[in-house]
């Protein structure tokens, strides 16, 4: 059988009611496909500054549909014509380096330069009561063409060295990604 194209206004049963099953796959495209859409992670450590707010940048991808998301700033841009709501996620490892290292930790949103949303973890002692967290943070976001985001971190750690933890693939710990919500 040739494939073609199928245009219909309405489709129902010949009864007029009841379920209608669909053979085979169907596959979403254009206007009704939740893109542009991307998965970043971080493939190795990094040493921060320890208590100042950093950019984290993503240096590979899972996958990214539009190429909106770039490795080298840590920046999601979004394209032309796609502006509005979006689904964002991020977790983020991290390591003190000792024992009983973390004093705070913060995670956030950055939209065109202005802080956004955040998740913050605060430890229970002056002197630390954690080495090794993760912070994962989901939000839903309404964002214009050209919009930039990025995700800020900031560990302040009692002793040792703040570090973001990165992984191959397969083991990835620290990831950002989004993507567009239709219909919303």
């Amino acid at each position: 059988m040739a494939d073609g194209t199928l245009k219909v206004g309405t489709i129902t049963t010949s009864s007029g009611s009841g379920t209608i099953t669909i053979p085979n796959t169907v596959t979403v495209a254009g206007a009704m496909a939740n893109t542009p859409a991307f998965r970043a992670y971080k493939s190795g450590n990094t040493t921060l500054s320890d208590a100042t707010q950093t950019a984290v940048v993503y240096d590979s991808k899972f996958f990214d549909t539009d190429n909106v998301y770039d490795t080298s700033t840590g920046i999601f841009t979004v394209p032309s014509g796609k502006g509005g709501k979006y689904f964002l996620n991020t977790v983020t490892r991290i390591t003190g380096g000792t024992a009983n290292a973390f004093l705070n930790a913060y995670v956030q949103f950055e939209i065109n330069g202005t802080n956004n949303e955040y998740r913050q973890k605060s430890y229970a002692t002056s002197s630390g009561n954690f080495n090794n967290d993760s912070i994962e943070m989901n939000s839903i976001i309404n964002l214009n063409e050209g919009d930039a985001v990025k995700v800020m971190i900031f560990l302040d750690v009692a002793s040792g060295t703040a570090i973001l933890v990165g992984a191959a693939a397969a083991n990835a710990v620290t990831i950002f990604g989004g993507y567009r919500i239709i219909g919303a």
